[in-house]
C-alpha cells in the first residue's frame, strides 16, 4: 500500500442521518414487543459515514446532503465540521426533519428501519450547486440512501468532467446499464446482488464487471474477479463487537487506496483492514480509523 503526498479531493453526495441503537435479548418478531437494555445515539447515515471516514484517512473531502431545519440537523453539520469535512453544500429542508436509522442490536445481529427524512430532499440542483468541486475533485463518491435521480444526475455530471466515479450500491436497488457502465467501481453486499442486477448467478455478474465489482459479506470479506481468476480476501476479527457501518468503512479505505493509486488488489485489502478496526468500536464513524492508525 502506497500514498502519494498529494492530498485526495474528493465528494461524497449522500444521505446524513442518526443512529438510535436498542440492544436487547432478541431481534422482535411480526407483533411482539421486547424490552431494551439500554439505548445509544450514532451520528451515522451512509453518505456522512464515508464522508468522515475519507477525511479520517487524509482526503479533503466535500460532503453534499440535507438535513432538517432542527437541532439534530446542526448536531450532524458541527459533527462533520469537527472530521473536517466542508459541509458548504449541506442544504435543509422544512419539508422534513432530519433523517433517523432506527437500530435493533442483539448480540451483534442488528435490524435496521430507516426513516429518510430529510434525506429524500437533497435534488439535482444542490448537486449543481456543488460542480465546481465535482469538476475539482479526484473522486465522486455515492451511495443509494438517496433519491435515484440524484445519483444519476451526479454520475453524468461527474462523467462528463472525466471523474472517478465510485457506488457503493446500498442499500440495494436495481441500477441502470448507464449507471453500470459509468461508474469505475461498484461496491455491493453478497445478499443484494440480484436485486442490484437483476440475475442471481453471483460467477456471470462478477466476471461481466471485472476488477470493478467488489462482493462483500459480514464476515469482513471480499470477492471479485480481476479477469483471469476470482480473488477473494477476508480479514475477520473474532473480538468485532460492532458490525454497523463496515461495508462503509470499506468503501472509504478502498476508495483512498484508489486516489493514491494502488493496485486493485491492495485497495481491497485495505479497504478490509479499515472496516476490520471499525468493527471493534460502537458507532460506524465513531469507531472510523485515522490514517495514523492504518498506515
Amino acid at each position: 500500500m502506497k500514498f502519494s503526498l498529494q492530498q485526495p479531493k474528493i465528494v461524497v453526495i449522500g444521505s446524513c442521518s442518526l443512529d438510535l441503537v436498542l440492544y436487547t435479548d432478541k431481534i422482535p418478531g411480526g407483533k411482539e414487543t421486547v424490552m431494551a437494555h439500554h439505548s445509544e445515539n450514532f451520528f451515522g447515515g451512509k453518505g456522512a459515514n464515508q464522508a468522515v471516514g475519507t477525511a479520517r484517512l487524509g482526503a479533503n473531502v466535500y460532503f453534499v446532503g440535507c438535513v432538517g431545519i432542527d437541532p439534530l440537523g446542526q448536531q450532524i453539520m458541527r459533527n462533520l465540521v469537527n472530521e473536517n469535512v466542508n459541509v458548504g453544500y449541506v442544504c435543509e429542508t422544512d419539508q422534513a426533519p432530519t433523517g433517523i436509522a432506527y437500530v435493533t442490536n442483539c448480540n451483534g445481529d442488528f435490524s435496521i428501519v430507516v426513516d429518510p427524512a430529510a434525506n429524500k430532499y437533497l435534488t439535482t440542483e444542490n448537486v449543481r450547486n456543488a460542480e465546481k468541486y465535482i469538476a475539482a475533485s479526484d473522486l465522486v463518491l455515492l451511495q443509494l440512501e438517496i433519491a435515484m435521480e440524484v445519483v444519476e444526475f451526479t454520475v453524468k455530471k461527474a462523467k462528463s468532467y472525466g471523474k472517478m466515479i465510485g457506488l457503493y450500491a446500498s442499500p440495494g436497488k436495481r441500477l441502470s446499464d448507464e449507471i453500470l457502465n459509468s461508474v469505475d467501481f461498484i461496491i455491493a453486499k453478497s445478499n443484494e446482488l440480484s436485486v442490484i442486477f437483476g440475475e442471481d448467478e453471483r460467477e456471470k455478474i462478477l466476471e461481466k464487471y471485472f476488477n470493478k465489482l467488489f462482493v462483500r459479506d459480514e464476515t469482513n470479506s471480499t470477492l471479485y474477479f480481476n479477469g483471469t481468476e476470482m480473488k477473494y480476501f477476508r480479514d475477520e476479527n473474532e473480538n468485532m463487537i460492532y458490525k454497523m457501518g463496515m461495508g462503509d468503512a470499506f468503501t472509504a479505505g478502498f476508495s483512498i487506496a484508489m486516489c493514491h493509486k494502488n493496485t486493485i488488489e491492495d485497495c481491497v485489502k485495505f479497504g478490509n483492514l479499515v472496516s476490520s478496526k471499525v468493527s471493534l468500536g460502537k458507532g460506524a464513524q465513531t469507531a472510523l480509523p485515522y490514517l495514523k492508525d492504518v498506515k
